[in-house]
């Protein structure tokens, strides 16, 4: 703000300096050099070499010459005048006020006038609606970011920043509705550790007497025995059920699967993932089957993030020759095909890839949080589809169900 009140100072400046170069020095200048004190030393020189008066009528300026006389209104006259002693007599020289150079002045004037009006006008108006807005909501992304959301923030019916401070409030909202339902969930989630922590004491605790009694060997019947290891090993299902809980809970927590279904054509997605892929993949066989196009019932957005994901796992896990996407249907359904070669993956495997963090035996060094097509099939089944996996000669292939209208 401070700045641009100097940028308005500097232009109000600038104006007068021009005014001044405009109306003072061009007077200047003419008063030592001008047409009339030109033609005026002229008729001076004239009487002085011919003793006559000159004929005005060959001067521009000069609209006539008068001698001294006994009258004495010769001092007296309408026009302007300059008097002048020649060879001891006074002559009385008349000149025609310069109208035209006034009036050309005068509308050089208006103009800059006009035109500083205009631009004081136009930097005053940028000030008022652009810069001094702009200065008030400066800090209201830095006081979000601190988390200062309960203060609303005023409406503006500004054409340039109205609607930025609706979407900021908007966003303010949106944050404190985040920031307490996230408030929430964190005391549900502590609510409910807190239970299934103590539902695992007790099967835990079973399981360590059980283990206990059998190490110190006070069940010797084997019958007895065969009783206590079903009943540590239903102790465990119960441990392991509660460990999923726990996991799925986290999961939950951890991915949110906000899905707008609605129906889109098949080739805005397809075309999507082939021109990205087709930049990324140059030193990769990638090619895309020819398909009939058709209109998909489901979210868009979340169809190209599946194939990306499944994308992603071919490039990552394959050896990096060859990659195609195929199609295919099946009653109302078009089935999409990821294929990639190089695949290292056990099929007594397939059965857990999308199992949320499971990683498989082929993941190696490479990083990853075995998450990628548990969201996949997530996605997927939420749009009323689904997702599949096999492997046909080292080739990996993962088919992604989609619903057709």
């Amino acid at each position: 703000m401070k700045s641009f009140n100097k940028v308005i100072a500097i232009a109000i400046v600038v104006i007068i300096f021009v005014f001044t170069v405009v109306n003072v020095i061009p007077r200047l200048s003419k008063d030592e050099a001008s047409v009339l004190n030109v033609e005026i030393n002229r008729v001076v020189r004239e009487i002085e070499e011919s003793g006559k008066i000159p004929d005005e009528d060959k001067y521009s300026t000069i609209s006539g010459v008068y001698k001294q006389s006994r009258d004495e209104d010769f001092f007296i006259s309408d026009n302007e005048y300059v008097i002048r002693e020649i060879d001891g007599t006074l002559y009385r020289i008349e000149y025609f006020e310069q109208t035209e150079s006034k009036g050309g002045m005068l509308y050089i004037n208006i103009a800059l006038c006009v035109f500083s009006l205009f631009v004081i006008a136009v930097l005053f108006y940028i000030r008022h609606n652009v810069i001094k807005p702009f200065s008030e909501i400066t800090n209201l992304p830095y006081e979000l970011s601190k988390g200062n959301l309960t203060i609303p923030l005023k409406e503006s019916k500004n054409r340039f920043f109205g609607k930025f401070l609706w979407g900021l409030d908007m966003l303010r909202e949106k944050l404190e509705e985040s920031r307490k339902t996230e408030l929430e969930l964190k005391k549900e989630k502590k609510t409910m550790l807190l239970s299934l922590s103590h539902d695992i004491k007790t099967p835990l605790s079973a399981i360590k007497l059980y283990s206990k009694a059998l190490s110190s060997g006070i069940y010797k019947e084997p019958q007895k025995q065969l009783e206590v290891y079903e009943s540590i090993n239903t102790k465990a299902d119960e441990i392991e059920k509660l460990v999923s809980e726990i996991m799925h809970s986290e999961t939950e927590d951890i991915i949110a699967f906000d899905i707008k279904n609605g129906e889109f054509y098949l080739s805005e997605v397809i075309n999507s993932i082939k021109s990205y892929y087709s930049d990324k993949l140059e030193n990769t066989d990638f090619s895309v089957a020819h398909f009939s196009d058709c209109i998909i019932n489901g979210d868009p957005d979340r169809l190209v993030e599946v194939l990306q994901n499944i994308m992603e796992n071919a490039i990552k896990y394959g050896d990096g020759n060859s990659i195609s996407i195929s199609f295919s249907d099946e009653e109302d359904c078009r089935i999409i095909t990821v294929k990639n070669s190089g695949c290292t993956l056990d099929e007594s495997e397939l059965a857990h890839i999308f199992d949320s963090f499971y990683r498989g035996s082929n993941v190696g060094s490479k990083t990853g949080n075995g998450l990628g097509l548990y969201i996949c099939r997530q996605l997927t089944r939420a749009m009323g589809g689904d997702v599949f996996a096999e492997i046909e000669n080292d080739f990996m292939c993962v088919s992604v169900v989609c619903k057709k209208k």
